[in-house]
């Protein structure tokens, strides 16, 4: 069997089944064994892939598969929004057809009022999906539309900058929301204006450096789908605003979850005690909200913990 069928190169696989087989070999070995000197180059994908951890320790064979079919399914989620896109463009072409008019896939709205007008314009109809970016976790539009709308049923995702946690009205404002459905993280990346909704519609900052210059309308598909792209990949990365960030003992904890079999020889890998190791991994699953280690090691990847 292989694990081509999920995205995984012959290389990056019998590297990884190496690693498996070789639980202790450091980088040079492993390239003198596999007769790889650039093995470094293959290492660092199957890092990215999720299946060898910083200091080359091989992932669980179950935690393994199990992200590369959670990546291929999220690939064939993001392929299926590509192919609705196609409905945008009928949209387009049946406006032009009628109007005798072209439609404008990139549109200059020049003032902050105009900007509102036309997002609560696109959300006026039956909005599924709202994405939102910016430095600050307050909102200038109005708190009970919004309501409203989580209420009938939106999913909705704010990402804002960490630098706004020092204000504590900032705080409260942030999990009020998020305990209302409007899910909050905090980013340390740099953030710019940004609002997709429905996948389908883009606004973004015209002037970085300017807000009054007012935002850019987006429609074209290719653009709206990176910058969906853009924001997933941040929203992956980002913290729940409630988290705090990890210890080094608690990243050494969960690497030890991930490599070995008992928590007898996890612990004394770290030099702590049995009963310590698990009073740590109790803690990461109550903070993860993982019922099972199984599932703490996959939420702990999918929060890019590991």
């Amino acid at each position: 069997m292989s694990l081509a069928g999920l995205g995984v190169t012959a290389e990056q696989e019998r590297v990884y089944r190496y690693f498996l087989r070789r639980p202790h070999a450091d980088l040079a070995t492993a390239a003198a064994d596999l007769d790889r000197p650039g093995l470094s180059a293959t290492v660092a994908e199957l890092r990215t892939l999720g299946l060898i951890s910083g200091s080359l320790v091989a992932t669980k064979p179950a935690v393994a598969v199990d992200l590369l079919v959670r990546r291929r399914v999220e690939q064939t989620q993001r392929q299926l929004t590509e192919l609705t896109t196609a409905w945008d463009v009928l949209t387009e072409l049946a406006e032009e057809h009628r109007s005798g008019k072209g439609v404008h896939l990139v549109e200059h709205i020049p003032d902050g009022p105009g900007v509102t007008q036309r997002m609560n314009a696109v959300m006026a109809g039956a909005p599924e999906d709202f994405m939102y970016m910016k430095p600050l976790a307050t909102y200038s539009s109005s708190s009970g539309r919004l309501h409203k709308l989580l209420a009938a049923g939106l999913r909705c995702r704010t990402l804002f900058s960490a630098q706004a946690l020092r204000d504590p009205r900032q705080v409260r404002h942030a999990r009020l929301w998020h305990a209302r459905g409007d899910l909050h993280r905090v980013t340390s990346e740099p953030v710019r204006h940004l609002a997709i909704v429905n996948r389908s519609v883009a606004f973004v900052q015209a002037d970085p450096a300017g807000p009054e210059a007012g935002a850019l309308q987006i429609r074209q598909p290719g653009l709206v789908a990176v910058l969906v792209d853009v924001y997933e990949g941040m929203w992956s990365r980002a913290r729940d605003v409630d988290d705090r960030p990890l210890s080094p003992v608690e990243h050494q904890v969960l690497e030890a979850l991930t490599r070995y079999d008992t928590d007898d020889a996890a612990a004394r890998a770290l030099n702590i005690s049995v009963r310590k190791f698990r009073a740590h991994v109790a803690d990461l699953m109550a903070r993860l909200g993982a019922r099972t280690r199984f599932q703490a090691a996959l939420y702990a990847k999918d929060r890019g913990w590991l």
